[in-house]
């Protein structure tokens, strides 16, 4: 509890203009994608900007062309997708061990 208070946490009224200010300061711009071609675990959490997309539509395609990653959480058998925020649990926690192995 409390922890969101130590995070950096954007709030945007125009996201394509944040995502591009983002990348001016070379942050890599990671969104979360059924058709994602690198996994969570294959990616290098090193100034990056995440994006997760609801779950009826996902990421607009607007957005998704300013991402320099398409991301997906691994998954068995046939589920496709996971709620918004239980993927973004487990991405952050990729993101905590990567941290916590160096």
């Amino acid at each position: 509890m409390g922890s969101m208070f130590r995070l950096n946490i954007v709030e945007s009224e125009d996201i394509t203009k944040t995502l591009k200010e983002l990348k001016k300061h070379k942050y890599k711009i990671m969104a979360t994608a059924l058709d994602g071609n690198k996994s969570i675990y294959d990616i290098e959490y090193k100034k990056v900007g995440i994006i997760i997309g609801n779950e009826a539509n996902g990421i607009s395609k607007g957005v998704l062309s300013l991402s320099d990653e398409r991301i997906k959480i691994p998954m068995l058998g046939k589920t496709e997708s996971l709620n918004a925020s239980v993927a973004t649990g487990v991405i952050l926690y990729e993101y905590v061990r990567q941290k916590l192995d160096k």
